[in-house]
């Protein structure tokens, strides 16, 4: 062991032996740290590895020495708590664009980021939901040039695909078409990853879902800059675009007013934020809504969910969109 590359190598081995094999739970021993390094062909003295877990510690590495469930070495401390693992594979569970065989691979790398005992406890606990998952695969090449198109300024070029039923033959049949868009953003929204871009064809953002996607190139035209086509100027504001979007629906914004009763509060703060206007009016059990939001078909659908517990007072359009929707709904139930 006096080559000073094998000395590198033991230390890497035993760093990586004690990340994927142990936890506070599970230390390991020096006897199978030793046995570790001999399957490597190093042999050595059972005080080389101490001096060895010295250096790792002394480097940063949070290693700790337990006398229970028995003598030995664990890391104490990771870059991932296991709360925090666990959120990471509920949402890539929870993500309808990722499609199943994608899922499976994430959560298994997510598992190298603690040992293999607490992997497999947090493969044991997910809950296998039967949902509709997307089943292109060039969703992450898509997201990969798109995401190079937006940092390049440049266009992006890509076929898209929407489904429309045929009223004679009673089938699902899909539409393809070309589009040439500025991208601007990616969103997360409604269990979809959606691009928000300017079609050259209009001074307007459009929505398209990523995974309806094919054959994503990065153009050679600039992209149209964003302050021409949305109100932002400096940067465009996903988050805010977003706090202000319906459904991904686009439209012009406005200020809404609403009266709504006092038990969808949460609701409401949730939707569009604790700096929202919010004021008692009317009566003790109901308050006064104001804020800017897009004003469009999914604002309307948002608010039907609500029935009698908001009522739009303005913009006018508005209140007569959803009084509109709610005779058409009420007319089928006649």
């Amino acid at each position: 062991m006096a080559d000073k590359g094998y000395t590198k190598m033991k230390l890497l081995y035993i760093k990586s032996f004690l990340e994927e094999n142990s936890d506070e739970d599970h230390p390991v021993s020096v006897d199978e740290i030793s046995d570790m390094l001999e399957s490597k062909g190093i042999t050595c003295e059972r005080k080389s590895i101490y001096s060895d877990v010295k250096t790792l510690k002394e480097s940063g590495v949070d290693i700790i020495s337990v006398r229970n469930p028995k003598p030995g070495y664990c890391i104490c401390s990771r870059d991932f708590e296991l709360p925090e693992l666990r959120l990471l594979i509920d949402a890539v569970q929870a993500a309808n664009f990722i499609t199943p065989k994608k899922t499976k691979e994430l959560i298994k790398k997510i598992g190298t980021l603690c040992s293999k005992s607490q992997a497999t406890m947090l493969e044991r606990q997910v809950y296998i939901e039967k949902r509709h998952k997307c089943l292109n695969e060039e969703i992450y090449y898509n997201i990969d040039i798109i995401s190079r198109a937006i940092q390049s300024g440049k266009r992006v070029n890509f076929i898209y695909s929407k489904r429309h039923l045929d009223v004679e033959s009673g089938t699902v049949t899909t539409e393809e078409k070309e589009f040439c868009v500025s991208p601007y953003a990616m969103i997360w929204s409604n269990d979809h990853y959606y691009l928000i871009g300017n079609n050259q064809k209009y001074d307007n953002l459009m929505h398209t879902r990523i995974d309806r996607m094919k054959k994503v190139e990065i153009a050679e035209e600039r992209a149209r800059k964003f302050s021409e086509v949305s109100p932002y100027k400096n940067y465009f504001d996903s988050a805010d675009y977003s706090g202000k979007i319906f459904n991904m629906f686009s439209g012009d914004t406005q200020t809404l007013e609403a009266s709504c009763d006092s038990s969808i509060l949460e609701e409401i703060l949730d939707r569009f934020g604790t700096d929202t206007s919010i004021r008692v009016g009317g009566s003790e059990d109901r308050f006064l809504l104001s804020t800017k939001c897009v004003v469009s078909d999914g604002l309307v659908s948002w608010i039907m969910q609500f029935g009698d517990k908001i009522e739009v007072i303005e913009p006018k359009s508005l209140r007569d969109q959803v009084k509109k929707k709610a005779q058409e709904i009420g007319s089928l139930y006649k």
